[in-house]
């Protein structure tokens, strides 16, 4: 994500169950019926509007009318007209991208943020490029995903017990969102994990931004984190502790599938599918 980047393409995303085009926006909580509801471009946008989402399609359809960080806005959407060569004949999605995959995953993915001609091109998480490409064959490898490829929104792929998520949904120049950006984002990745959890019984870490996004919003949700803080690491594990309704999280890190961390050897695909596996029966996959 940006994810490091995701690539195929499709004109106009189609949402396979709640991970592509969503369906109906969320409705705001009860108590907060009566405020004013803030505009998509409004920074408090994602913080008052991700609460009030009971499912996961309810979020995934107020994710992609987010407009609250404009440099961000700015940019998927002149991506979306510029393309690049090998797409001009396509229409980009050029907004937000939305979590991927079923509403009962045990296990959840955690990148960085959408590719620019990958997931902002196709509308679908680490879908279109060579990020996307290589993570998807390695989860197909070890029985995660029904095809070892990613090529667009409709292509047919689907995740067995496996859930996307991404700290920051919109693609960012040079895949480097700011820390004002990832903040803004994190209600978002809040309220996905908190209607995974339930089902949740662990997380795939790809890369040191997501670990990072990721630690404070486990916390606040009430999984206890070790002291002192964990740091990432590929291959790295930390068991958060459970609370009052609230079972043990397994964390997993594993290098992100960026095509420099592939292309010098950083991450391979045996190294790759290792994380999953674990990670995979840790779910109970």
């Amino acid at each position: 994500m940006a994810e490091s980047p995701e690539s195929s393409a499709s004109s106009q995303p189609r949402a396979s169950s709640e991970s592509r085009k969503p369906s109906q926006p969320g409705k705001p909580s009860q108590s907060r019926a009566s405020e004013p509801q803030p505009g998509a471009d409004d920074r408090s946008f994602p913080a008052r509007r991700a609460p009030g989402c009971a499912t996961l399609g309810a979020l995934d359809a107020q994710v992609v009318d987010c407009r609250a960080c404009p440099r961000l806005v700015t940019w998927r959407e002149q991506v979306a007209v510029e393309k690049r060569a090998a797409y001009r004949d396509q229409e980009y999605w050029g907004r937000p991208v939305p979590g991927f995959g079923p509403a009962d995953a045990a296990l959840a993915v955690v990148g960085l943020a959408p590719a620019a001609h990958g997931g902002n091109r196709t509308g679908r998480m680490f879908t279109g490029d060579p990020a996307g490409d290589f993570l998807v064959a390695g989860l197909h490898a070890v029985g995660l995903a029904s095809q070892p490829t990613a090529t667009a929104a409709d292509d047919g792929l689907t995740l067995r017990g496996v859930r996307m998520a991404a700290p920051v949904h919109c693609a960012p120049p040079q895949n480097k969102p700011t820390t004002e950006e990832r903040d803004t984002c994190r209600p978002w990745l809040a309220a996905e994990l908190a209607l995974l959890r339930p089902g949740l019984r662990a997380v795939v870490v790809l890369g040191g931004f997501g670990w990072q996004a990721l630690l404070p919003v486990l916390a606040d949700a009430g999984w206890r984190l070790p002291r002192p803080r964990p740091v990432f690491g590929h291959g790295a594990q930390v068991v958060l502790a459970g609370t009052v309704g609230r079972d043990e999280l397994r964390l997993f890190g594993c290098y992100h599938p960026s095509r420099r961390n592939v292309n010098t050897g950083l991450l391979t695909r045996p190294m790759l599918e290792a994380v999953f596996r674990e990670a995979a029966a840790a779910a109970g996959l």
